[in-house]
Parts: C-alpha cells; sequence; structure tokens
C-alpha cells in the first residue's frame, strides 16, 4: 500500500489532504490549550473557594473549630486546596507535554510538506517540458514530411513536362532531395526525443512521484501517530495525578470518619458549663397565717425585704439588666469572676498557662543573651558585654513579675477549685446584678440566673435562704454590696412599656429615682422602690440631679397631671 503507485495521479488531492491533517493537529492543540486554562481556573476557583470557607485568625470563628465536625470541615478545605494543587499540575503538564511539543512539531511538518510539494512540483515541470520537446520534435517532423510530399510531387510533375528545361528539372529533384533529408532529420530527432519522453515519463511516473508521495506518505503517517500519542498523553496526565486525588478525596472521607458527636456533645458541656445546681423545689407559701411569706425562689423578680410582697410593674429586674449595662463592656474583672465557677476555672487555667508560656518565652531570652554575653567576655572584639547587662535585668524583672501573676491567678484557680481552705458565714443579701464573687455559690438553690451574650450571667434571688454555704475569703470584699445610690430624682412625661429585658415599665407623670445618668446611649436607669430598677429612655424623662436625693427605700408617689 503506497501512495506513490495508487495515487500517482492524486497530487493535488494529496496536497490538500495534508493541509487537512496539519488542521486537525492545530485544532486539537488549541483544544488542550483551552483545556489547560480551564483546569487553571477551576484550580484557582477552587483555592478561593477553599480560603473563602478558611477560619479568620483570632476570631471567634476560629475558636468554633475546636469541635470534631468543625474540624473534618476544615481537613476538607485544606484537602480542597491540594485537590485544586493537581489540576494545575494537569494544566502544566499538559502545556509542557503536549501543548509545546505539538506546537514545536507543527512547524515542522509545514516545513516538510512544504519541502516534498515542492519537490513534487518541479518533477511536474520536467515532465511537462519533456512532453513539450517531444510534442514540438513531432510537429516539426509532421511539417518536414509534408515539405519533402509537395517537393517530390512538385518534381515528378516538372520531370513529366516537355515543355520544361533539364534545368529546371534538376532543380526540382535536388528541391526533392533536400526535403527527403530534412524529413530524415526530423523523423531521427522526433524518434530520439520521444524514446528520451518515454524513459523521463517512466521514471517520473515509476520513481520520482513514488519517492516523493512515499515521502509524504511518512510524514502524514507520522502526524497521525503523533496525535494518537498526544491523546494518549492527554488521558496519562490526568491519569498520574488520580492517586494523588485519591488520597485527598480517602482524607476527606477520614476526617469525616473522625466526626465523634459524643465528643462535640461533650465540648458544648465543657463550654458552657456553669458549675451551679439547678434550682429546688418551690415551697408553698401559705397566705392563711400571718407569717413571712416566703416568694418563689423562681420568681422572675427580686423581692427583698421583712416578708411583704411588692407589687411588680413588669417581669423585669434587675438581674436582667445586662443589655444595657455598659460599663460590663469590654474587659471584665481580672480574676473572671463575672463568669460561672467552671467558666471561670477554664479562663483561670488558660490565663496561667499562658502566663507560663510568657515566662518560658522570657527565659529562653534571657538564657540566649545569657550566652551572647559570655561569647562577648570570651571574644571583646565580637561586642561589648555591659550592652547587654540592662537587657538582661529587664527580662529578669518581667519574669518575676510574670511569675507573680502566675501565683495570683493559680491562687483564684485553687479557690475555684476548692483547693483553698474555706469558710462558712450566712449567705449575704445580694443586689440583682449578680457578679459572681462566690464561687461556691453552686450549693444555693434559691437562684435563678441567666446568661448574658458576653459570657456573664445575672442572678435573681427572692429571700435569703436559712442555710449555711461555704464560702472563700474572697467573698469579703463583696459581703456588704449595698444598691447603688440615688443621685437625683425624675419625672416621666411619657408613658413607657418595658417590653426588653433591662427596662423598666413607668407611667406617665410618675416620679422615680435616678440611680445612673446617661452614658451618652440615650437610657437612663431608673429605681422605682428597693427591688425594682431599670432603663427608660432619656427624652421620656425629665431628671432632676440632686446629691441629698431621698432615701433609695422610700417610695415616691405618683403626680397626676
Amino acid at each position: 500500500m503506497s501512495w506513490g503507485t495508487e495515487l500517482w495521479d492524486q497530487f493535488d488531492n494529496l496536497e490538500k489532504h495534508t493541509q487537512w491533517g496539519i488542521d486537525v493537529l492545530e485544532k486539537y492543540i488549541k483544544f488542550v490549550k483551552e483545556r489547560t486554562e480551564i483546569e487553571l481556573s477551576y484550580a484557582k476557583q477552587l483555592r478561593n473557594l477553599s480560603k473563602k470557607y478558611q477560619p479568620k485568625k483570632n476570631s471567634k470563628e476560629e475558636e468554633e473549630y475546636r469541635y470534631t465536625s468543625t474540624r473534618a470541615f476544615l481537613a476538607t478545605l485544606n484537602e480542597m486546596n491540594d485537590y485544586a494543587g493537581q489540576h494545575e499540575v494537569i494544566s502544566e503538564n499538559m502545556t509542557s507535554l503536549i501543548t509545546a511539543e505539538l506546537t514545536r512539531y507543527v512547524q515542522e511538518l509545514k516545513q516538510e510538506r512544504k519541502s516534498h510539494f515542492h519537490d513534487g512540483r518541479k518533477a511536474q515541470q520536467h515532465i511537462e517540458t519533456c512532453w513539450k520537446q517531444l510534442e514540438a520534435s513531432k510537429r516539426r517532423f509532421e511539417r518536414d514530411c509534408k515539405e519533402a510530399d509537395r517537393a517530390q510531387q512538385y518534381f515528378e510533375k516538372m520531370d513529366a513536362d516537355i515543355n520544361v528545361t533539364k534545368a529546371d528539372v534538376e532543380k526540382a529533384r535536388q528541391q526533392a532531395q533536400l526535403r527527403h533529408q530534412m524529413a530524415e532529420d526530423s523523423k531521427a530527432e522526433y524518434s530520439s526525443t520521444l524514446q528520451k519522453f518515454n524513459s523521463e515519463q517512466h521514471e517520473h511516473y515509476y520513481t520520482h512521484i513514488p519517492n516523493i508521495f512515499q515521502k509524504i506518505q511518512e510524514m502524514e503517517e507520522r502526524r497521525i501517530v503523533r496525535i494518537g500519542e498526544s491523546m494518549k498523553t492527554f488521558a496519562e496526565v490526568d491519569r498520574q495525578v488520580i492517586p494523588i486525588i485519591g488520597k485527598c478525596l480517602d482524607e476527606i472521607t477520614k476526617a469525616a470518619e473522625s466526626v465523634d458527636h459524643k465528643n462535640d456533645s461533650q465540648m458544648v458541656i465543657e463550654a458552657f458549663k456553669s458549675g451551679f445546681e439547678p434550682p429546688g423545689d418551690v415551697d408553698f407559701e401559705d397566705f392563711t397565717q400571718p407569717m413571712k411569706r416566703t416568694v418563689s425562689e423562681s420568681s422572675l423578680s427580686n423581692s427583698r425585704g421583712d416578708g411583704k410582697s411588692e407589687p411588680k410593674f413588669s417581669s423585669k429586674s434587675k438581674g436582667k439588666l445586662w443589655p444595657f449595662i455598659k460599663k460590663n463592656k469590654g474587659a471584665g474583672p481580672e480574676d473572671f469572676s463575672n463568669l460561672p465557677p467552671e467558666q471561670r476555672r477554664k479562663k483561670l487555667q488558660q490565663k496561667v498557662d499562658e502566663l507560663n508560656r510568657d515566662i518560658q518565652k522570657e527565659m529562653d531570652s534571657r538564657d540566649a543573651l545569657t550566652k551572647m554575653k559570655d561569647v562577648y567576655i570570651k571574644n571583646p572584639q565580637m561586642g561589648d558585654a555591659a550592652s547587654v547587662d540592662h537587657r538582661l535585668a529587664e527580662l529578669g524583672q518581667n519574669i518575676e513579675k510574670l511569675r507573680l501573676e502566675v501565683q495570683k491567678f493559680e491562687g483564684w484557680l485553687a479557690e475555684v477549685e476548692g483547693r483553698l481552705p474555706a469558710r462558712t458565714e450566712q449567705p449575704r443579701r445580694q443586689s440583682g446584678v449578680y457578679e459572681a464573687q462566690n464561687p461556691s455559690g453552686v450549693n444555693s438553690c434559691a437562684q435563678d440566673r441567666e446568661s448574658s451574650p458576653d459570657g456573664s450571667y445575672t442572678e435573681e434571688q427572692s429571700q435569703e435562704t436559712e442555710m449555711k454555704v461555704p464560702a472563700t475569703d474572697f467573698d469579703d470584699e463583696f459581703d456588704d454590696e449595698e444598691p447603688l445610690p440615688t443621685i437625683g430624682t425624675c419625672k416621666a412625661l411619657y408613658t413607657f412599656e418595658g417590653q426588653n429585658e433591662g427596662t423598666i415599665s413607668v407611667a406617665e407623670g410618675e416620679m422615680l429615682y435616678v440611680i445612673e445618668e446617661d452614658k451618652g446611649d440615650g437610657w437612663t436607669r431608673i429605681r422605682r422602690n428597693e427591688d425594682e430598677e431599670g432603663y427608660v429612655p432619656t427624652s421620656y424623662v425629665e431628671v432632676y440631679l440632686d446629691k441629698n436625693a431621698k432615701d433609695v427605700h422610700k417610695p415616691l408617689q405618683k403626680i397626676s397631671e
């Protein structure tokens, strides 16, 4: 099967076919190039997607990734980043192994094709020239033969005419002989040219053209083989990354299998456990006997006093003021006493660990400076040993300060964990906003607690219990906590219905005590009686500041319009 023998007369069609083959190759190159661009775009989108859902550093979102489910999600994001990297590898390998190689090969193929068809055209031009020479020789032979025939006929005519002189006859005879000789010469030339043409033609169709077409056939077959190899490489490039992609998917599966619902549930307990005991049973209140009435511990109000039940304007109490208390925003107490015992213990432990890490860091710096000083002492030309003394002294002071801090926090931690000696005392009367200063309050059943968004909590206590609870010396500072003093009075200009926690309902014209001025947020803190206080919009009241305001326990009368 050879193009030279089978397609000896299809020069033009072969030229078109080989050009079509080059066009197909260039089309395939363009296809692979677009595939690499898609892979790069896909990898970029995957990386952006992974980055978008990565937790922000030093944020609350980062803390959420301590649960197994969120850690599995984070592992999935990391594996997707590696997954994207494999698509970048696909793009790079296809570019280097297919696109670049085929582009270079196409240029070589075009040059080779141009050379082969140039030789083919040259051979065609040569055979066409030989054919023209043969035609010219044939026409010349034909013409000379006709001229010789006419000259012979003229001679015979002259020879038969008796009126013609012998000289004319001889002249005609010589002319006929000359024409006959010219015809013989043309015949010989034509014969020679014909033989030469046949030889050239045979050489053309059986040697030159087959050789040229054979080279073109080989060139085309190499192109076909090359594009097939490129397609195989196309698949191999994908196949090479399958094991790594499989590992990524295996890691995602492994991360998914590591999700532990029991562990996450336990972590929720550790994160939010307050350490308090649930409230006890509600006592029966017998109103049939003149005795000290006991208000339910689970009451939403904060009743105080000598057994009297006071009317409540709303279910809002002092223990629910946290949405509006600006002074509790920002950093809380240094000992985290605003947190429930269990959360306080965790915070204190974290603080101790953090301080220990800082101490270790300072000690490492001091050791490094000490070694540097020794080097300076042994080799004065390298530096002045005295230049590091000041820094060493600073590090020593820092370490001592940090150690004192550690001792302080470890003391608080021991207090929370019950390692320090505890004393028993009568529980104190507490204010509406419970600051969590008594970590041993877990034994009290007369508490109703509520958590605030910043992790602190509030507590309501309707009446003192008669049982004794253990307490620490730390409570001494707060045993005599008194309600906020009044700084003036105010008159309600409009009726205000306190619907949110921390607010208090007032009636138009009502006189109340002011215990905290507007801090710039548009709210004023007021008190109606010993147990009812809250915030009202500053624009709803007319404030009369007076240092000698009335006693906090003395009620004010409503002023009618």
